[in-house]
């Protein structure tokens, strides 16, 4: 059923209003407005209130995006419980300072969420000093536990060499390393246990020598905590397979032992063309992130990432984070939990997103429209479209 408004036609008719019921009727009125407004201001302090409130403004079919992220910057008196999460090494000063500066300047100056730097060996005094002069923001450094950096004793090691000399032959990147391994693994099974991350819900990933190019004058987090989002990227593209022999065996073997995890209305469509039968690769670009850390900490993750854990396939292979947590990301979570933010304006050489339309001008975005990542024949934002759109 189709919904209209009417609106009457015709000039509206006065009468003359006896003195004191006028008074009394503006005395009615006043008290009114300030009964609703004592509500309104109240309803600030409690979760569900502007939860519900900004629900009902999005159900509204005639209220524009960008008039509801404004709602997120000028109505909301609060910040989620968030925080940027910057893995990096010392000698990535210089891609580091350049990668904070833009997200301060392009968004965290005026919403001041914190930062947490993590190493896998101590942040030097220099490093420190000049980071943390970014910022008003609080900053913590951390240093990753042995355990959840390094590979594993149980791995054999002959097998591992093995394996990296043969994707070293086929031309792989990152084929021969060891610590790239080191990362996907903790990127893939612990990052979100460390000690600095425990007391946060939500993170926004920050990589080294990355580009924001547009204005963000709304709180990604808030629209996450909002509107119940799990999961959010910018980019989308096929992993290589070479990297990932056996991992969707992997998943399938997972997915017959624990049918309870997997969500009703998943993404399933956007991992696989044949209904799980085959992966087809495609994954959302994991060096940007916005995403709840408590869907890494659940049973079903967890249990999940034991078992690839177990299988070895981050030294016997190559698996990388980017398509562990797609593929959790996909099966786990209903579909309607992941977000596209297609207004963030984001570069990771060599490729990069740029908002189209009313997104790129509101945004004043840096970047060029013409140069979309999502244009190419390599973007999966096609199977995206296809099972959201």
């Amino acid at each position: 059923m189709n919904t209209k408004f009417v609106v009457p036609i015709g000039k509206p008719s006065f009468t003359m209003m006896n003195p004191k019921r006028y008074i009394w009727g503006v005395l009615g009125v006043v008290f009114g407005l300030h009964y609703i407004l004592s509500m309104w201001h109240e309803s600030y302090g409690r979760t569900t209130s502007l939860t519900n409130i900004a629900q009902r403004i999005q159900n509204q079919t005639f209220i524009s995006s960008s008039t509801l992220e404004s709602y997120y910057q000028i109505s909301s008196p609060r910040k989620a419980n968030a925080t940027f999460v910057f893995l990096c090494r010392n000698s990535d000063i210089k891609g580091v300072v350049t990668s904070i500066q833009q997200i301060e300047d392009r968004f965290n100056k005026k919403f001041k969420y914190p930062w947490v730097l993590l190493n896998d060996e101590p942040f030097t005094e220099d490093f420190v000093s000049r980071v943390k002069v970014l910022t008003d923001a609080p900053m913590s450094f951390g240093v990753i536990p042995r355990e959840h950096w390094v590979q594993p004793d149980w791995i054999d090691e002959q097998q591992a060499a093995q394996s990296r000399m043969r994707m070293t032959w086929q031309g792989i990147i990152y084929a021969g390393s060891v610590s790239y391994r080191n990362m996907c693994r903790f990127n893939s099974g612990f990052f979100f246990k460390h000690e600095l991350l425990l007391p946060y819900k939500y993170y926004w990933r920050i990589e080294p020598d990355v580009k924001y190019f547009c204005d963000l004058d709304y709180d990604p987090f808030m629209y996450m905590q909002t509107f119940n989002k799990t999961y959010g990227f910018t980019i989308t593209m096929p992993e290589f397979a070479g990297t990932i022999t056996t991992l969707w065996d992997t998943v399938k073997e997972f997915v017959e032992s624990n049918p309870q995890y997997v969500a009703e209305d998943n993404a399933l469509g956007f991992i696989s063309e044949d209904g799980g039968n085959t992966y087809n690769l495609c994954h959302y670009w994991s060096n940007f992130e916005i995403a709840d850390m408590d869907f890494w900490r659940s049973e079903a993750y967890s249990k999940f990432f034991d078992l690839l854990e177990s299988k070895g396939g981050f030294y016997y292979e190559r698996w990388g984070d980017a398509p562990v947590h797609s593929i959790a990301a996909s099966l786990f979570l209903s579909k309607d939990q992941l977000h596209f933010f297609r207004d963030i304006g984001y570069r990771h050489e060599p490729n990069q997103h740029c908002p189209q339309g009313e997104d790129w001008s509101k945004g004043r975005c840096a970047c060029d429209p013409k140069e979309n990542f999502d244009f190419t024949g390599d973007s999966c934002t096609r199977q995206w479209d296809r099972i959201f759109l």
